[in-house]
């Protein structure tokens, strides 16, 4: 029998050949793992459409819908860089499915009609603080599975494919719920939620737990120890700011509820223009994730991420100008391209991660990642509540350009020392 060959391995040195989206959907763990995250995406998605017109409908305010939105993200502040730390301290696998029984029960509840508003507040901090321990296990999963080349090829599929799911939630979410209501689309989520589960369980190998050598690193140490290994390095300090960025082009998305209020028309109604604007940088960002990963070779990814994230950012500004609807989306389109630069700067994290400590690096990246647009998107709803969508949108894009243009100098002064000592080595 013909052995498979593996995408990533056993190419010659300098072959200038890149791995296939064909040769990575081959790997049946891989194909698992993105199964299971694009469906419990589609049933959030879902949710989160629901609740932002259904708030903004309620109260008319920007900072409270804004808010709500937030309540999406702010739980990663409290616990996810602890809790992503169970990634390394037990089998991935299993974190993972554990994390998507706890949250199919959790949201179960949340669908049962007369629970307090309150109490769904509550439950949806605890399905996000779970959300934590559960990326961080697929992202440390993922490079196990694929390897080389073939680790950017699948995370620009999986990029592509989230961001397409919150496209077609995000676009269609204001129907489905009208039609369905709110408790069914939670009843479905949770549903989402098991099937995840099912999925990884039947395509997903056991492991060992990374740390096997005896007793186990108390929560506390590991936490501690990983945050020494991402922050100790000026080139993973770096890449980890790059990826935080996005707290200023995905701001756009919190306040897209009064955004829309502005642009309505007798033919499209607020809702239907609220979808649109959140389906806009998801679709920018599938098609950038497909261009950049396809048609740009792995060096040059490195060489145009600092423009890539500066695009990210730089389309936002012409809201200042008030333009039409038209305009604003083409202009969040570009902003989703820009954000491809993203899979450039996973890939050189992950290389600079020893293997047995990617859970805790991942997950405080990670968590920091939603406390940055947690943080974001309530500011914004507050100054949008006070100067309006249009210039708080537009200040956020000057924001991020400013940082962007920073990075992009300290990590091309940085890759320059890099070739610098691997000539001097040579």
């Amino acid at each position: 029998m013909r052995a498979r060959r593996h995408p990533g391995r056993h190419r010659r040195a300098g072959e200038a050949a890149q791995v296939t989206y064909r040769e990575v959907i081959a790997i049946r763990e891989f194909r698992s793992l993105w199964y299971g995250q694009g469906l419990s995406l589609l049933g959030d998605q879902l949710a989160q459409v629901a609740l932002a017109v259904l708030v903004f409908d309620r109260t008319g305010s920007p900072l409270a819908t804004a808010a709500v939105y937030a309540l999406t993200y702010l739980p990663s502040i409290v616990g996810g860089p602890l809790l992503a730390g169970l990634a390394d301290r037990f089998a991935r696998r299993g974190v993972m499915l554990t994390c998507d029984l706890i949250r199919a029960a959790l949201v179960a509840v949340m669908a049962v009609p007369g629970v307090p508003f309150w109490a769904l507040c509550a439950l949806v901090f605890l399905v996000v603080l779970l959300s934590a321990p559960f990326s961080a296990a697929r992202a440390a999963l993922l490079p196990e599975v694929l390897e080389g080349d073939a680790y950017v090829i699948g995370s620009a599929l999986q990029n592509m494919t989230n961001q397409a799911v919150q496209m077609l939630g995000f676009a269609a979410g204001g129907a489905l719920i009208a039609g369905m209501g709110p408790y069914r689309a939670l009843a479905l989520d949770a549903a989402t939620f098991l099937g995840s589960a099912l999925i990884i369980v039947s395509g997903v190998r056991r492991r060992p737990a990374p740390h096997t050598d005896g007793a186990k690193p108390s929560m506390w140490h590991m936490t501690a120890s990983g945050a020494r290994l991402v922050f100790g390095s000026r080139k993973l300090r770096t890449l980890v700011l790059f990826a935080w960025l996005c707290g200023f082009y995905i701001l756009p998305e919190g306040i897209a509820a009064p955004y829309a209020a502005r642009l309505a028309t007798d033919d499209l109604p607020a809702p239907v223009i609220t979808g649109l604007l959140m389906a806009a940088m998801p679709a920018g960002t599938v098609v950038g994730a497909f261009l950049f990963s396809r048609f740009v070779s792995p060096a040059r990814r490195l060489r145009l991420m600092g423009w890539m994230a500066i695009l990210s950012c730089a389309p936002l500004i012409i809201t200042a100008i008030k333009p039409p609807l038209a305009v604003v989306l083409v202009a969040w389109v570009l902003s989703g391209i820009g954000g491809a630069y993203q899979l450039a700067a996973n890939a050189a994290f992950v290389q600079h991660v020893p293997a047995e400590r990617r859970g805790q690096a991942f997950g405080l990246v990670q968590s920091g990642l939603m406390a940055v647009q947690g943080v974001g998107i309530l500011v914004g709803g507050f100054a949008a509540e006070r100067l309006g969508p249009e210039p708080v949108v537009a200040m956020a894009g000057v924001a991020g350009v400013v940082s962007a243009a920073a990075l992009s100098l300290v990590w091309a002064e940085s890759r320059g020392k890099g070739r610098v000592r691997a000539q001097a080595t040579a």
